[in-house]
């Protein structure tokens, strides 16, 4: 159900993104496929926090999948607590991206309120010599009591 909520997020984050000025699709290059990741649950250090993610990316030529592990820091404000996540990002390069090639530092911002339930935004930028573009608003489905503000730095390998 996380997963449903995440990729209807992602659908609507899209169509923002289509709506905002000056921004085109040769500025982020061409859509290659989704990336949805389950993030584990944590507590926020009020300067920062560090959880794990296992994400699934799927291809937008072929469906094919691929899986990566690795961590989201975030720095600045991050207080509260909140369970496992979903986050969801349209995935944007220059050209088509071979077999792990997401693998990678993704650095930008990020903002995220919880109350029971809640949402996040992610614009994130990295992978391969900092080609890849994870549509810069990612959204995330999440519960628990969380509050957020700042830089997030999301490791990804495979």
């Amino acid at each position: 159900m996380k997963k449903f909520v995440a990729v209807l997020g992602m659908i609507a984050a899209g169509g923002l993104m289509a709506m905002a000025p000056g921004e085109s699709r040769a500025d982020v290059g061409i859509k290659v496929g989704t990336l949805i990741c389950d993030v584990s649950g944590g507590i926020g250090l009020i300067i920062g926090s560090s959880k794990s993610v296992r994400c699934t990316y799927s291809r937008a030529s072929d469906g094919r999948e691929e899986f990566y592990t690795g961590s989201i820091n975030k720095f600045g404000l991050d207080v509260g607590v909140t369970s496992n996540q979903t986050m969801a990002w349209v995935v944007f390069a220059p050209g088509q991206v071979g077999a792990g090639s997401l693998s990678g530092n993704y650095v930008g911002a990020t903002a995220e309120a919880t109350a029971g339930a809640g949402i996040g935004a992610n614009a994130l930028i990295g992978g391969f010599n900092n080609t890849v573009t994870l549509q810069p608003l990612s959204v995330q489905a999440q519960t628990g009591l969380n509050v957020a503000a700042g830089v997030a730095n999301l490791r990804l390998s495979q």
